[in-house]
């Protein structure tokens, strides 16, 4: 009699929490969290690249083709990530 009861509110309890998850991923608030994780992954490209050509410029006098280079790179490979990402979520 206790392990039908344990297991009619294990049921319930298991329920609720599916529940409170699916609506979670629907939230505004996890949108936005998606929104923001992209727009980092395209800025932290292209930072990354502009460094890098900051860098080597200094490096090898050449200022300013290589951060013209490497800030072109770094927004492609930004694209990239954000079109890789998408595709993991539309998959998911």
């Amino acid at each position: 009699m206790a392990k039908d009861r344990f297991k009619t509110r294990l049921e319930i309890a298991k329920n609720k929490i599916l529940k409170r998850s699916k609506v979670s991923k629907d939230s505004p608030s996890s949108k936005l969290g998606i929104a923001f994780k992209m727009s980092t992954e395209m800025v932290a490209a292209v930072v990354v690249g502009t460094i890098i050509g900051f860098i080597l410029d200094n490096w090898f006098g050449t200022k300013p083709w290589l951060i013209l280079l490497f800030f072109f790179v770094g927004v492609i490979a930004g694209i990239l990530n954000v079109v890789r990402s998408a595709k993991r979520m539309q998959n998911k």
